[in-house]
């Protein structure tokens, strides 16, 4: 996943920090964090970054069922095709 830092702005003795997160299949989630103003910039950042982190997780893991078939008769999900091996003729 790739993080743009969309947001770096001051709110009292606090920062605010947003991130663009942006995921393999081109998917984006913003998200914002007000964290102590303590440290470095990469330091702030990383802190923000670690308090989104489980909503960024929650995120990315609603993807997993998406575009999977369903079969409605067995309430299941029908197994993905095996993938075909190369031949190396």
């Amino acid at each position: 996943m790739k993080y743009l830092i969309k947001t770096f702005q001051d709110e009292d003795d606090k920062k605010r920090v947003g991130f663009k997160v942006v995921n393999s299949n081109g998917n984006v989630f913003l998200i914002d964090k007000v964290v102590p103003k303590a440290g470095t910039d990469e330091e702030i950042i990383a802190a923000a970054q670690e308090a989104s982190q489980p909503e960024i997780d929650e995120w990315q893991a609603s993807f997993s069922v998406i575009g999977r078939e369903w079969d409605a008769e067995t309430n299941s999900f029908v197994p993905e095709p095996e993938p075909e091996e190369e031949s190396n003729e």
